[in-house]
């Protein structure tokens, strides 16, 4: 479904980049993809904080110039304009119980990993919190983070144990969260999913099989 007159701007080694891009795969919606180079730190430029002020990629921009910059409105958006295949719930019950588990895998999987790796890599000195904003490094909250790690994984376990997919019966943006969430902590600080949590295992290979996870 082409939506041409929408731009993206994101990053190829986003994580957050990347769940709006699958999120679009699952969708069917096509965008104009801009490429930010956050290796040369073209998200701080003068130029693209015109267009996103706390200088942070993604940002879908609307035809008429209008700028949406976190990837929970970013989603919210696609949702509303393009219904077919919801992916945020259907009913006012489902869409509840969707965005509580979506919240849940963001601020206890993918913001403990991103805790982990910004207060953990060289190349991030001074860059510890995302924005338009310098934070030293904390060296203390790469071992909470990695203790959040294994917390966050715990309770998957214990939440897939009990149904197939992140907020109950259907695939949606919970899951999503929560794969790349799991691939950001096995690639950027070596913590896979556990050995012995099959449960997680087994979720992850299905979900992550799907074409749209290769966006």
């Amino acid at each position: 479904m082409p939506s041409d007159h929408l731009k993206l701007y994101e990053s190829s080694g986003s994580p957050n980049s990347r769940r709006v891009r699958i999120f679009l795969a699952e969708k069917g919606i096509g965008v104009s993809r801009v490429p930010v180079d956050l290796g040369a730190k073209e998200q701080l430029s003068e130029e693209y904080a015109k267009i996103n002020p706390r200088q942070v990629v993604p940002t879908l921009v609307l035809d008429d110039g209008t700028a949406i910059g976190e990837v929970p409105a970013i989603l919210r958006y696609l949702e509303e304009t393009h219904p077919n295949t919801p992916l945020l719930g259907s009913s006012p019950k489902e869409k509840a119980l969707v965005t509580m588990w979506e919240r849940r895998m963001e601020l206890e999987g993918f913001a403990a990993v991103m805790e982990t790796v910004r207060n953990k890599v060289p190349g991030l000195k001074g860059r510890a919190i995302a924005g338009a904003h310098a934070y030293e490094q904390i060296p203390a909250l790469v071992e909470r983070g990695r203790q959040r790690i294994a917390d966050f994984y715990a309770d998957l376990e214990v939440r897939l144990a009990a149904v197939p997919f992140v907020a109950g019966d259907s695939f949606g943006v919970a899951d999503i969260t929560a794969v790349v969430a799991v691939d950001f902590a096995t690639k950027a600080v070596d913590i896979p999913i556990p050995e012995g949590n099959s449960t997680t295992r087994h979720w992850y290979e299905k979900i992550a099989a799907r074409p749209s996870f290769t966006a």
